[in-house]
């Protein structure tokens, strides 16, 4: 399986979906359709809504 990455295109925080969240209950190998709808990017507080998938 390939993991993603997704920006914020408020502030630039970068979710990779391999890593996951821990910190935020999130755990590592979490695809970006299974975060939660309520999620809220840690630094800015953007929603989901506000993330474009990205390749690094």
């Amino acid at each position: 399986m390939e993991f993603k990455t997704y920006m914020c295109l408020i502030c630039g925080w970068v979710y990779d979906e391999a890593a996951g969240l821990p910190d935020e209950g999130i755990a590592p190998g979490t695809l970006w359709k299974d975060v939660p709808l309520n999620w809220a990017c840690p630094e800015c507080g953007a929603r989901k809504d506000d993330f474009e998938m990205m390749a690094i």
